[in-house]
């Protein structure tokens, strides 16, 4: 069961599916998904304001316009499929759940991890920048 119309929530899995994310339903999904080798970027989506005028935007700009290339790009929506958002977050190595969220994962490990306040309060332009950072910093050292 989830917490929200999935018509109110469509428009906002759509932005990330626009720039090439893989929605991820279930836990079998995600254990899947990041057992994939290579890189990869998993984003909890939200219906915050946060994620709206925040985290989506400006991973957009990270991933269109800063050139940052993951291997994959999958996602999780937080308030609707809880099991596989659980699923995702048992990635996040202790990490407090939080929406949105987004993390750099290489086979399976977790690098890096951008919670609800790298995003709330920032411009778009800064969350791409703060994400392409990780990435550099990320994959340099993995």
């Amino acid at each position: 069961m989830s917490n929200y119309p999935e018509h109110m929530v469509a428009p906002m899995r759509e932005e990330l599916t626009q720039i090439g994310f893989e929605h991820l339903l279930n836990p079998a999904q995600v254990e899947q998904a990041l057992q994939r080798p290579g890189t990869t970027l998993l984003v909890v989506n939200s219906v915050c304001g946060c994620a709206a005028a925040g985290a989506r935007p400006g991973l957009t700009l990270a991933l269109r316009e800063r050139g940052l290339k993951f291997d994959h790009l999958v996602t999780v929506f937080a308030g609707m499929e809880k099991e596989a958002t659980q699923a995702a977050r048992e990635y996040f190595e202790g990490a407090a759940p939080s929406s949105p969220q987004a993390a750099i994962l290489k086979d399976g490990q977790l690098l890096h991890l951008l919670q609800r306040t790298d995003f709330l309060g920032h411009e778009p332009s800064e969350i791409a920048t703060t994400l392409e950072s990780a990435y550099k910093n990320s994959l340099a050292t993995a």
